[in-house]
């Protein structure tokens, strides 16, 4: 097959990401931005829902096979060989590789495929570098042996989204320090999340997030409960956000359905129109184990929404305590507890804290800056 370049003068970026739903969450600022300076795009996902979304920005878009919950070690071989075969195929400028399985993988397809450009982005150390399930810890020393040696090779920079990722891999040697970038998340859209007063009546407090384990899901019904215990009963709990099958820390159905059943929680289920959704919260809650830099605190904070989160690497770039909102340790409901109930009571306190997170994400979080600083990545490298 005759290789496909880009029209002359022109760089092809292409980004390789499992989900297609994730690209466009996450990643279409900064592809809309390389387009804007000249870059000819192409997205290399699963298609699932959201194909007709990244065509109609004029972007090419390739259909892959790589799976997040394969574990069929010759499907896994397939994935890599499909991926050196795109390569071969696009021959791209640039290959921007988006979380930990397309870091691997496609990093090891550019050195067969001889890509000179190589941008890896871990939004986060993943259910990989957080589970202490004997099955996690024992790949995770695999993986980091890996990592030592794709991360640092040729043409590479990572990018992360927060200063303890960077510390950790640094530090433990998996990637040199002069190969981080550091880019504080995917950025938030502050003129479609907009900052709104709160809504009279029953303060509604919400979790947003996919329902994972470590997303601290249960943590939160187990605070639930306890205020409920403690007599506060004026409020609503809600959940919002579903399942995800290929995330092995994914909460089932049936466990959503019991919470929603014993009437400590509401499950409102995958919501697409997230602006609205917090315009009925008083306080956003995500007690996750560890984070990238969480996307969902940043669209709540633009909503100027009062925070609490666990005082863990991602979550404390943007609940300042005390000023945006307030942290507690992670896996620890009864602290948890105490904050929701703190803020419940204290709506003066809760509005002080939702202007001041407005005020944050207007300075360093807007997408507009994040898509800047990651064009400015791929310039870098295009010009060494």
């Amino acid at each position: 097959m005759i290789p496909k370049h880009s029209a002359k003068g022109r760089k092809k970026l292409l980004f390789l990401v499992t989900e297609d739903w994730y690209f466009c969450s996450h990643r279409l600022p900064p592809a809309r931005a390389a387009q804007a300076a000249g870059y000819d795009i192409v997205v290399a996902t699963r298609v699932e829902r959201k194909g007709a979304e990244i065509l109609d920005q004029g972007f090419k878009l390739v259909p892959i096979g790589l799976r997040r919950k394969s574990r069929n070690p010759f499907r896994e071989l397939g994935a890599i060989a499909e991926i050196v075969q795109l390569y071969w195929r696009e021959r791209p400028d640039i290959v921007h590789h988006v979380a930990l399985k397309p870091v691997l993988y496609g990093s090891l397809a550019a050195l067969i495929a001889h890509r000179p450009v190589v941008v890896n982005a871990l939004a986060g150390m993943g259910f990989l570098f957080t589970s202490s399930q004997r099955s996690a810890t024992l790949l995770r020393a695999v993986v980091s042996q890996v990592f030592k040696v794709l991360l640092n090779a040729g043409r590479n920079v990572l990018i992360l989204q927060n200063r303890d990722d960077a510390a950790l891999l640094v530090t433990n040697g998996l990637v040199a320090s002069s190969r981080v970038r550091l880019i504080r998340g995917s950025g938030v859209d502050i003129q479609r999340f907009r900052a709104s007063h709160e809504r009279e009546g029953t303060p509604l407090v919400m979790l947003p997030s996919r329902m994972l384990w470590d997303k601290g899901v249960g943590e939160f019904v187990a605070a639930v409960s306890m205020l409920r215990a403690r007599g506060i009963v004026s409020a609503r709990f809600v959940l919002v956000g579903d399942g995800d099958g290929d995330n092995p820390a994914s909460i089932s159905d049936e466990q959503l359905q019991a919470w929603t059943d014993s009437g400590v929680v509401e499950c409102w289920g995958r919501c697409n129109d997230m602006p609205a959704a917090f315009a009925k919260a008083h306080i956003v809650c995500l007690p996750s184990y560890r984070e990238g830099l969480p996307k969902v605190l940043l669209e709540a904070a633009a909503c100027s929404r009062a925070l609490i989160a666990t005082d863990v690497p991602g979550c404390r770039e943007i609940v300042h305590h005390g000023k945006t909102g307030l942290l507690v340790p992670p896996r620890n409901a009864a602290l948890l507890a105490d904050a929701i109930e703190l803020l419940l009571g204290n709506p003066d306190l809760r509005q002080r804290m939702g202007t001041a997170g407005r005020h944050l994400v207007e300075a360093e979080f807007s997408d507009t800056k994040v898509a800047q600083e990651t064009l400015a990545v791929y310039d870098e490298m295009c010009t060494r």
